[in-house]
């Protein structure tokens, strides 16, 4: 992971029009950290061999939230932290930035999204975001496929669905269709009789 200069991408802040990946976001997320503690970082990051590593090493403890979650996350931090965050207060402030629009963190989300029963539309989610996402990645994949393979696909959908949340978008889960009624009851003698006779007229008897 080569590090990028303080917007990311060729020193150009280009951040809102190009669309950032995982590794885009740890880029940017390590820029802002430079701007904003300077004499901290550096200290912290000596050499480009110890500021790769510590992306790498961030990388792979982020990788449950989408890349525009972590730079907000980030952002929060920064406005908030007088001191240079560790990966601890990073998580902390990835899992309170889903609170805020009452979504569940992704492990969280997934798990519900596996136990719950059907009609899936009836269940009592958390929040809606976990139900799209359930139903994107597929219920049978959820049901029958390892979480090393499902959770990934999950997590894809669901980091886009909290995208839209956070962007205020509002979702809405349709209610199951109601089952018909059958009430059954005793015909009088008169029905019956109606009955017999519509039956021997359509059967010629």
């Amino acid at each position: 992971m080569e590090p990028a200069g303080r917007y990311g991408k060729a020193g150009t802040d280009d951040r809102q029009e190009t669309p950032l990946d995982q590794v885009d976001a740890i880029n940017q997320v390590f820029a802002e950290f430079e701007f904003a503690y300077h004499n901290q970082f550096h200290k912290a990051f000596s050499d480009a061999e110890s500021l790769v590593i510590a992306k790498k090493y961030w990388l792979s403890s982020l990788e449950n939230y989408s890349p525009r979650h972590i730079v907000q996350a980030a952002k929060r931090v920064v406005k908030t932290q007088e001191y240079l965050p560790s990966i601890a207060a990073m998580l902390k402030a990835c899992e309170q930035g889903f609170d805020l629009y009452g979504l569940p963190s992704p492990r969280q989300a997934y798990e519900e999204a596996c136990r719950a029963s059907s009609p899936k539309q009836a269940w009592n989610w958390s929040h809606e975001a976990v139900y799209f996402a359930g139903k994107a990645t597929g219920w049978f994949m959820l049901a029958n496929e390892p979480e090393s393979k499902a959770f990934p696909v999950f997590n894809y959908h669901y980091g886009l669905l909290c995208q839209q949340v956070v962007e205020g978008k509002e979702l809405h889960i349709e209610a199951p269709p109601a089952l018909t009624e059958k009430v059954e009851r005793s015909l009088s003698r008169e029905e019956q009789k109606e009955r017999i006779a519509r039956l021997r007229a359509e059967l010629k008897l």
